[in-house]
């Protein structure tokens, strides 16, 4: 069984290498360049997990991230990637609802890791390649 995961933001480059790591370790791999787009892409591909962004046009990753997991049942698991690291804003994502806070800049092989650490604590098994 394949594991998809969507990665909503809007820096090209980031969304690209964060695509690129993820299809490397075996996952399907959909994108999405800002949080209305990223609830759309969800609702089409139902990810197993969400990596999004918090600050985007048109709609901000901690509105986009509860629109998603209200839309889909079963709900995926969100992990926020943003450059804002505060304690209110690591908090906030939290207690919205996400399993982890990623901090940026990161390195891609944690993002692995922990993708696969949230993929395992729900039950999910990650590819073999991951």
């Amino acid at each position: 069984m394949s594991i998809t995961i969507l990665t909503v933001d809007d820096e090209d480059d980031v969304r690209r290498l964060i695509a690129t790591k993820l299809t490397k370790a075996g996952f399907d791999v959909v994108q999405a360049v800002d949080g209305e787009d990223g609830v759309a892409a969800a609702k089409t591909s139902n990810p197993d997990l969400v990596i999004m962004d918090v600050n985007m046009p048109k709609m901000d990753g901690f509105t986009a991230a509860k629109l998603i997991r209200e839309a889909l049942d079963p709900a995926p698991i969100v992990l926020m990637l943003t450059a804002n690291g505060t304690e209110a804003d690591v908090m906030k994502g939290l207690s919205g609802g996400a399993e982890d806070y990623i901090v940026k800049p990161f390195a891609p092989r944690d993002l692995i890791s922990r993708v696969k650490v949230a993929l395992m604590k729900a039950g999910k098994q990650p590819p073999a390649g991951a």
